[in-house]
């Protein structure tokens, strides 16, 4: 199944699930982001203007949402660098969100949060997992089935 969702580069799109959601935003225009991994490498990520900025929460309601709202807009208009944690670093436990940028990113509740410098795959709740969230122009394309969504004004609360 795929489902269509359009939105423009100033809202985001929420596909909440039933223990946790996941904010989605358009990167708004060509950019380098740069990622620290844990063996000291940077890696730079260069952005399309409709590449993605998921950020994935393992908690819902308000505080979250805007918790999302700040990381992604951390990232995209601050430009602020992309940090991997080492796989048994002792806050990977503690994250209480983690993000993604990219041209697709694909839903995992087997993975450790923070442990993953590959940006295609992002942790979430069980209830998204297994969702391929691919960009279109206009929005973004789903694979998998997409039970409860919301799309709001990017900057709502800044």
């Amino acid at each position: 199944m795929e489902t269509e969702i359009k939105f423009t580069k100033d809202e985001i799109l929420f596909l909440l699930g039933e223990s946790g959601m996941v904010g989605i935003v358009k990167a708004g225009e060509e950019k380098m982001l740069f990622i620290g991994t844990p063996d000291s490498d940077e890696i730079v990520q260069y952005l399309e203007d409709d590449d993605l900025i998921a950020v994935s929460s393992f908690n819902l309601g308000e505080k979250y949402e805007k918790g999302i709202r700040s990381l992604a807009y951390l990232t995209r208009d601050i430009e602020s660098p992309i940090l991997v944690l080492p796989k048994d670093h002792p806050s990977s436990k503690r994250l209480k969100m983690v993000l993604s940028v990219g041209e697709n990113v694909r839903l995992d509740c087997g993975i450790v949060p923070g442990t993953h410098p590959e940006q295609d795959i992002l942790c979430s709740c069980d209830s998204l997992s297994g969702l391929n969230i691919v960009k279109s122009k206009d929005g973004v394309v789903i694979e998998g089935e997409v039970k409860n969504y919301k799309i709001e004004p990017f900057y709502a609360f800044f």
